[in-house]
């Protein structure tokens, strides 16, 4: 049997009423992620360690995992016993917990380029925050960016005709070809002294396309390129932070990024962001008017350290990484046993995948659907994340529940062989 969403549907009815589009931003189904929509459950009831249950009390092996911080398992008992002690303590308080300065210093003793580390919410406060640092270092205005990279959705990270967003919001973006490094040295020399930074994620993860991985000397030709032009290498870990390298998906790459930015892996869930740096910029942030009201909320704070410090016990990188790699392999031979040609890119700890055997991606659609209405939680054309609380079993039920949806899908098109 499959899943129904009754329940699901009617909240979303009710949450149309008072919400714009009833779910905004990258969790509801008008972001193109959840096709069809009539698959997906809307609102959850809770969660467990690599399970959620939506209101209808359906339960789901989530691969998504809340598109990234749930890492250790959702409601980490170690984690979340580490918030609540603080939380009796105090949370939002005038003056900062110390705990700062204690999650600080696991931080620079845990991110290998790493000087100082300060911290806010969103990955896109961080992101905004890396490029008003490289900014006030260098005095410069403009800033290389990756097409279809995405660092959030401050109207610098947008592009020219989406609503809200005018010409003065992205006049200083220069866009790049992924892996193409000499579209980077051309835009250098075309531009000199003007360029205040590079931003890109350590590898390429845009939505609705296959993931690519650095060339082998790709990130050593930039890192050499902005050293001897004067501009700052910030590199965006919000998704990848600590599912590649502990020390950071820099390190994992070979090269020492001036700025990193993280959020998603640090507090598994908790609200907390993070802005890691060299010395040589430490005046340029302390120089920058940046604040938000809850930042310094203690909560979020006490459980990053924990977070962290178990991430590190676990090599958390390492397992998540052979976990995905078992997973993905896996349903690869499945769908390969029904005539599908699954194809699967990036690290296997943060995955994309889509059937290849038409370009229209109906059939991907309509696999994901099936396993989704079985209890595999995946999502069209996003990257997928692998938590550690995933076990054996659960990827032997993920592999029965893509056999069964590859079935459907062949016995729905007997004209693929």
């Amino acid at each position: 049997m499959t899943f129904t969403y009754q329940k699901s549907l009617e909240m979303f009815k009710r949450a149309s009423k008072v919400i714009p589009t009833g779910i905004y931003g990258h969790l509801g189904p008008a972001e193109g992620c959840f096709i069809p929509s009539n698959a997906y459950p809307f609102f959850s009831e809770r969660a467990k360690g690599a399970y959620f249950w939506d209101v209808d009390g359906n339960k789901f092996i989530d691969y998504m995992c809340a598109y990234g911080p749930n890492i250790l398992g959702y409601n980490d008992e170690d984690v979340d016993a580490a918030a609540l002690k603080q939380a009796a303590l105090g949370n939002c308080v005038t003056s900062p917990s110390s705990k700062m300065v204690e999650l600080a210093e696991l931080m620079v003793d845990t991110v290998a380029m790493a000087d100082w580390a300060f911290f806010a919410k969103n990955g896109g406060d961080v992101t905004s925050l890396a490029v008003m640092v490289a900014r006030a270092a260098t005095g410069r205005k403009k800033v290389i960016l990756i097409k279809g990279g995405y660092h959030g959705v401050a109207p610098w990270t947008q592009k020219l005709g989406y609503p809200a967003i005018t010409e003065e919001d992205v006049a200083n973006n220069i866009y790049v070809d992924w892996n193409r490094y000499d579209q980077v040295e051309k835009i250098v020399k075309e531009n000199p002294g003007e360029i205040a930074c590079f931003m890109a994620t350590p590898y390429h993860h845009p939505v609705f396309e296959d993931n690519e991985l650095p060339k082998d000397d790709y990130w050593q030709k930039i890192r050499k390129l902005c050293t001897d032009n004067g501009i700052v290498l910030a590199i965006d870990d919000v998704r990848c932070g600590f599912r590649l390298d502990i020390e950071g998906s820099d390190h994992y790459f070979g090269f020492k990024a001036d700025l990193m930015c993280f959020c998603k892996a640090i507090a598994n869930g908790w609200n907390i962001s993070a802005l890691c740096g060299t010395d040589a910029l430490k005046d340029a942030i302390s120089s920058v008017m940046y604040t938000g009201s809850y930042w310094l909320s203690a909560v979020p704070i006490a459980a990053s350290i924990e977070c962290i410090k178990k991430l590190k016990k676990i090599d958390a990188p390492k397992l998540a990484q052979s976990l995905g790699k078992k997973l993905t392999d896996g349903l690869v031979k499945i769908g390969k046993s029904h005539g599908f040609d699954l194809v699967v890119t990036g690290v296997p700890s943060m995955w994309y995948m889509r059937i290849a055997n038409d370009d229209s991606m109906i059939l991907h659609q309509e696999w994901v659907a099936e396993c989704v209405k079985r209890g595999a939680f995946f999502v069209n054309h996003h990257n997928q994340f692998i938590n550690c609380a995933l076990t054996e079993d659960d990827i032997k039920l993920t592999y029965d529940i893509a056999d069964e949806a590859f079935k459907v899908v062949k016995n729905r098109h007997p004209e693929i062989e």
